[in-house]
């Protein structure tokens, strides 16, 4: 008999060697609200047979979505722990391939640093841990560890399992490394932004014009809605973040490109 998710994560709840995951997990996993409104938000992208990239997976609710959806989803997440929650969680589920990497502009290694406490914020920019040290709203955030983490390309993703027709990218402030890697457009996908590294969402914003996308949207927070509701320039997109009040904090811009999805 097939294991349910729900059982998956409550025995990962109550293992000892998951203590650091039990915060992520009580967040993202088990309010049914909230998964109706991320199914209902991604199905404007996400259909039943589509592939999707889901590039800085954590404890992997974004999977769970896109699967609910039909999808079959390439989840790739460099952190030890968090992979073996993922391996836990989909075990069963041969829609669900995970990649234990870092996604970045040239394939080898890189250095992941690790907010023991707090996973969802480990990150391989080093710029990012800088930018959090006194950041208001980052009081407390510790990057307490370093590894090494092999590093694969979006393009190498992409020869591997094929065009994604959505990709989501949330790795806390490498988001432009990762655009780096790619060298063609997609039909639709994401980036987050943080305030502390507004710069760093102004490069993916180039990246993104440069390869073809030309239309933006965002929503703040996790809260699961567009800001315009129609897509606009990059340089409206850019001049919206830059006027963010550091409060906002973070939230999610999503590029269409001239082939992509018309309407939001």
């Amino acid at each position: 008999m097939t294991v349910s998710i729900g059982t998956r994560i409550a025995a990962l709840r109550t293992d000892p060697a998951m203590s650091l995951l039990h915060r992520s997990l009580d967040v993202y996993y088990g309010d049914a609200e909230r998964d109706a409104r991320m199914d209902a938000f991604y199905s404007r992208f996400v259909t039943s047979g589509d592939l999707v990239f889901d590039i800085g997976s954590h404890v992997g609710d974004h999977i769970g979505s896109f699967r609910r959806l039909g999808a079959r989803v390439i989840a790739v997440e460099p952190q030890p722990l968090c992979l073996r929650a993922l391996r836990a969680i989909y075990a069963d589920d041969d829609q669900v391939t995970l990649v234990g990497a870092a996604c970045g502009a040239a394939a080898g290694s890189t250095r992941l640093h690790v907010n023991s406490a707090n996973p969802t914020v480990s990150t391989a920019s080093s710029d990012f841990v800088l930018a959090a040290h006194g950041a208001g709203g980052w009081e407390g955030e510790v990057w307490d560890a370093d590894i090494e983490v092999p590093v694969v390309t979006f393009d190498a993703l992409i020869h591997e399992y094929g065009v994604p027709s959505f990709a989501k990218i949330d790795v806390e402030g490498f988001e432009d490394e990762v655009l780096a890697g790619l060298s063609r457009p997609l039909p639709v996908l994401s980036f987050e932004f943080t305030t502390i590294a507004r710069a760093v969402a102004y490069r993916c914003l180039d990246r993104l014009t440069a390869l073809g996308f030309d239309g933006f949207d965002v929503a703040l927070g996790d809260i699961k809605s567009m800001t315009f509701q129609r897509w606009v320039p990059a340089n409206d997109m850019a001049a919206h973040l830059l006027e963010l009040p550091h409060q906002t904090n973070s939230g999610d811009v999503y590029c269409v490109s001239r082939n992509g999805v018309a309407t939001t």
